[in-house]
């Protein structure tokens, strides 16, 4: 028997529950609905901040476990401008029932992600998804002309360090999705559209945007416009870092980044036009395009 069972056997315990944060930009935030801070693990569990949540509901097999956790908007823990930037999409969980009088004593309850999180009232309520959510998610690898890896992944393992492929320059000025920069005449216009802007500094930082178009503006600044806006504020100054885009086809890859190697699509698969094509005379079907 362990110690925590031992005292929760005991009719008199002093029981509590814990809660870990773990966002993907590796900020950790910690809460407790005990009345004073715990700590272990390395973590400071704040018992301010007003969080709670309903009871687990935990079965056994694949089955996904379902839960939520709400609290108030504080601007010392989970505020509504870093949800609002997305900051909490997708950040790891980890709940502990803890004896606050002996935090050595204590178990884990729950361990999974944060679902979708809504706001109202100065308050937040969060889905909470278990392990097995993502056994969900489709896998596997689909076979089609375009590229399946991201520009600088394991599988793609271009180097976009290399010189004239990203570059790390100060806003001049934004409007919503829509951000200019100085001239950059290295490259030409579209030579970063299908590619990334990451915040390098400001309230921003960290935050990602996709490149929808990159064109040379009538006074000759550099336009890039997002596919959506950033959702944090952007002010003219902060650094951004721009990396060249790709648009997952073979062409791209072989004259842009010189690259064709670690091609990870199928140029060569016949396409649907192919597939239900019927033979003509004076065609002979050889392989390639099929023409009307």
């Amino acid at each position: 028997m362990t110690a925590l069972q031992a005292h929760l056997d005991s009719g008199a315990t002093t029981i509590a529950r814990a809660w870990a944060v773990t966002r993907t930009d590796g900020v950790v935030l910690g809460f407790t609905d005990h009345d004073a801070d715990l700590a272990f693990d390395g973590v400071t569990f704040a018992a301010h901040s007003g969080l709670s949540a309903r009871a687990l509901e935990q079965v056994t097999g694949l089955a996904v476990d379902n839960s939520e956790a709400a609290g108030a908007l504080m601007d010392a823990g989970l505020n509504e401008s870093d949800i609002i930037a997305g900051r909490y999409d997708g950040a790891g969980l980890v709940i502990w029932q803890v004896n606050w009088a002996d935090v050595a004593q204590r178990q884990i309850l729950f361990r999974g992600t944060l679902g979708e999180i809504t706001r109202a009232g100065g308050a937040f309520r969060a889905e909470l998804r278990g392990l097995s959510e993502a056994l969900n998610t489709q896998g596997g690898r689909v076979y089609h002309g375009a590229c399946a890896a991201v520009l600088g992944d394991g599988a793609c393992r271009f180097d976009l360090t290399r010189a004239g492929y990203s570059a790390t320059v100060p806003l001049l000025a934004v409007d919503g999705a829509q951000l200019r920069f100085a001239p950059a005449p290295s490259v030409s216009a579209g030579w970063f559209d299908h590619g990334r802007v990451t915040v390098q500094t400001g309230q921003a930082a960290g935050l990602v945007g996709l490149v929808r178009h990159d064109r040379a503006g009538t006074d000759g600044a550099r336009v890039i416009t997002l596919w959506d806006s950033i959702r944090a504020p952007l002010v003219p100054g902060d650094m951004l870092r721009l990396d060249a885009g790709c648009d997952k086809q073979p062409g791209t890859c072989r004259l842009k980044f010189d690259n064709f190697l670690n091609f990870r699509g199928f140029p060569h698969i016949p396409g649907e036009d192919w597939m239900t094509a019927y033979p003509r005379q004076g065609q002979p079907n050889r392989g390639g395009r099929i023409r009307g």
